[in-house]
């Protein structure tokens, strides 16, 4: 009987140690550059795509917990950019521009992304930019399949 628990439990209590290691996810910015200008010429600063909301009801908090589609397209896209830091490819840089231009305007403007991490030393946040991609023309991406 006390085997029969011990496979039972596992599978009601969640274990955490599935996780080969705990660090931060990479946060995804991005800014739009006029065409055939340099990134000096950007048409505002680097923005964080999808930013978190600082406060949140607890009925909407309540309301996540069971339907959050766009939460989970925000765990797609960190998976995406661990992806990327870990074994670039043109996969997981195509998926991330075209999930951040499908939120912006349609416009003759090119999107650039760049990863960054977040650390703490003492009370300062230290911003650190881990990868920055090429310029590629919104257009073009919003025409391109999801």
């Amino acid at each position: 009987m006390l085997r029969l628990i011990s496979l039972f439990l596992p599978t009601v209590i969640p274990s955490w140690r599935f996780f080969n290691t705990v660090a931060p996810s990479p946060r995804i910015e991005f800014r739009l550059i006029e065409p055939g200008q340099s990134a000096a010429h950007a048409v505002g600063g680097w923005q964080e795509d999808r930013p978190r909301p600082q406060h949140l009801r607890l009925w909407q908090m309540l309301q996540r917990m069971l339907w959050n589609p766009q939460w989970n397209e925000q765990l797609y896209l960190f998976s995406c950019a661990e992806r990327l830091i870990e074994a670039p490819s043109q996969h997981s840089i195509d998926e991330i521009n075209q999930r951040v231009a499908r939120l912006l305007p349609q416009g003759a403007q090119e999107l650039q992304f760049r990863l960054v991490f977040l650390s703490r030393e003492g009370v300062r946040v230290v911003k650190l930019v881990e990868y920055e991609s090429r310029p590629v023309p919104l257009a073009q991406i919003q025409e391109g399949p999801i």
